[in-house]
């Protein structure tokens, strides 16, 4: 049990990858808040998921790209549980379009979703893990902020714009034994991804040494370990998860 004793947030666990981090960090003995915005429903299975497997969780809505909500999201949770040991920054939306078409809304919405909700969070999360004198933040990048994709400037933008976030962040906390490190998943199997042509899917998986698709488990382990103290010494680094496609 790395992880007994420890206070996660996963932000976005209700489905996909979000579910399977806070499914992996509850495993290894986290008690771990599992973040929604929209589906309480599905939040509440992982929540009951967990303590089937003899974990402990809860699920609690917000939308953490809005600040003052966000401060109140975080100022809860200490409040009740005194402490925040692991944040993980997973929410992430897409909304797909060539850059001639892509509207204003799509391009806004992608950016305030997945950058500013990630620097809300470490923002509100920072002072209590100075306090504590250690802590852990992953956040959730993707193989396109590395490399690009074509109709995805938004998400590439706010994906590109995560590791950059990830690396300053991680030189301004590392005096005080937090570590911020980003996961860039590749093709991960999920609702988000299932909804592709087939020529999509077939066209990526020619791109990838490895010859499979991720799965979310594979996303879920390596956060795992950078919230581990096996990781300890590890900050300011993307770990790729995508079999190969970035090389």
């Amino acid at each position: 049990m790395k992880l007994e004793g420890k206070v996660a947030v996963v932000t976005g666990a209700s489905r996909g990858i979000g579910r399977e981090i806070a499914l992996g960090l509850a495993k290894e003995g986290a008690y771990v808040i599992v973040n929604y915005l929209g589906n309480a429903a599905k939040a509440e299975e992982v929540v009951s998921l967990i303590k089937e497997q003899g974990g402990d969780a809860e699920a609690i809505g917000c939308n953490v790209s809005d600040f003052e909500k966000a401060a109140e999201f975080f100022n809860d949770i200490i409040a009740r549980h005194k402490r925040v040991d692991i944040l993980v920054n997973n929410a992430g939306i897409t909304r797909d379009n060539l850059l001639m078409k892509m509207t204003e809304e799509e391009y806004d919405s992608v950016l305030d979703t997945n950058l500013k909700g990630a620097f809300c969070c470490m923002r509100h999360v920072s002072r209590q893990m100075l306090k504590q004198r250690g802590g852990r933040i992953i956040n959730i990048s993707s193989v396109s902020g590395i490399s690009g994709n074509p109709g995805q400037a938004n998400y590439c933008a706010s994906k590109a714009g995560i590791i950059g976030m990830t690396k300053s962040v991680a030189r301004e906390l590392a005096s005080r034994g937090i570590t911020v490190n980003a996961v860039a998943p590749g093709f991960i199997s999920t609702d988000m991804t299932e909804v592709l042509a087939d020529s999509v899917k077939e066209a990526t998986m020619n791109q990838i040494p490895m010859r499979r698709f991720g799965k979310p488990e594979d996303v879920a382990a390596a956060v795992v370990f950078l919230a581990s103290d096996s990781a300890a010494y590890i900050t300011g680094q993307v770990l790729s998860v995508d079999g190969g496609l970035a090389m």
